[in-house]
């Protein structure tokens, strides 16, 4: 049970990175299908970039720059999908559904050829990720839960605190809820719009990237084992789930870790069963969408505008 619970975690923490970067991005009304194939390119730019530098230190590598270095590389990756993503629909205005799916099939494409070239095993740059606080093994149980884990998922759960603090009580967050919510308005009111979407959604980007990041550096320590674009799909899902709240994201993070892996840790299972089994976080956020919409909760409602162009010359 612990070794399960610790699973849940680090494999949760993917899913939290993913979902704070689309809420984010999301809030300004822009709905980005494209996540899994950021996560994907997000992924293979910060593993290109730790093969780069362990291959020129050796044996000489610094913790902090093995960790720094394919970090900014996966922010940039991520950054740059976004700013594909916004120049398509917001300067060109094609259409968010078909842009981001184009979004998925080319980060998909991009991270196979980038892990084609330098090998599928990161497992030496791995250990930088993974290593967990000192103090740990003194603390038992509660040390292996809440102290034993890497970097990344410690920084998953800040910018998930850091975001929803953003979002709720600051102008900023206010201004971007206000352009998700009704654009026509917030430019009325001098409010940028395609700044804010431009901004919002290469910052999400960038967030979203680091979940590709964590998933093959820390859960899988190294071995790019599948495409990650299922992942990518569930965090969109987690996005619904928590009702586009971050901070509700890392509880709802850790559940749908555990409903996926659940399966792993149950004896006797088929491998058909398996895959029903991974089912499970889709179908808990259909139930929690058909309960929201029964309630029509105005807080618990996507953005009005989510999805929609905005054109100034039409207002």
């Amino acid at each position: 049970m612990l070794a399960f619970l610790v699973s849940s975690i680090r494999l949760g923490m993917t899913f939290l990175f993913g979902s704070t970067g689309e809420t984010i991005t999301e809030k300004s009304g822009h709905l980005n299908l494209g996540i899994p194939g950021v996560m994907c390119v997000g992924a293979s730019c910060g593993c290109f970039a730790e093969y780069l530098y362990l291959t020129a230190a050796k044996s000489n590598a610094n913790y902090f720059l093995a960790v720094f270095i394919p970090v900014i590389a996966t922010l940039f990756g991520g950054a740059v999908m976004g700013l594909i993503f916004s120049f398509l629909t917001v300067t060109l205005r094609a259409n968010q559904n078909v842009t981001g799916l184009a979004l998925t099939t080319f980060g998909v494409g991009v991270s196979d050829y980038m892990i084609a070239e330098t090998g599928a095993i990161y497992s030496k740059g791995s250990r930088y990720f993974t290593t967990s606080l000192p103090f740990a093994d003194d603390l038992g149980a509660i040390g292996e839960i809440f102290f034993s884990h890497g970097i990344l998922i410690y920084l998953a759960i800040i910018i998930a605190l850091v975001s929803a603090y953003v979002l709720n009580k600051t102008r900023i967050g206010l201004n971007l809820r206000a352009v998700g919510e009704n654009p026509a308005t917030a430019d009325a009111a001098g409010i940028n719009v395609s700044r804010y979407r431009y901004a919002s959604t290469c910052i999400g980007c960038a967030i979203a990237g680091l979940g590709g990041l964590s998933f093959i550096m820390d859960y899988l320590n190294g071995n790019w084992e599948y495409c990650i674009d299922a992942i990518g799909w569930l965090t969109i899902a987690l996005v619904i789930f928590t009702v586009w709240k971050p901070h509700l994201a890392i509880f709802g993070s850790i559940i749908f870790g555990a409903l996926y892996i659940a399966s792993s840790y149950i004896t006797g299972v088929s491998f058909a069963s398996k895959e029903i089994f991974k089912m499970l976080p889709y179908v808990v956020t259909v139930i929690v969408l058909i309960f929201t919409s029964i309630r029509d909760r105005k807080e618990n409602q996507p953005p009005q505008a989510l999805g929609l162009p905005y054109f100034r010359e039409e207002r």
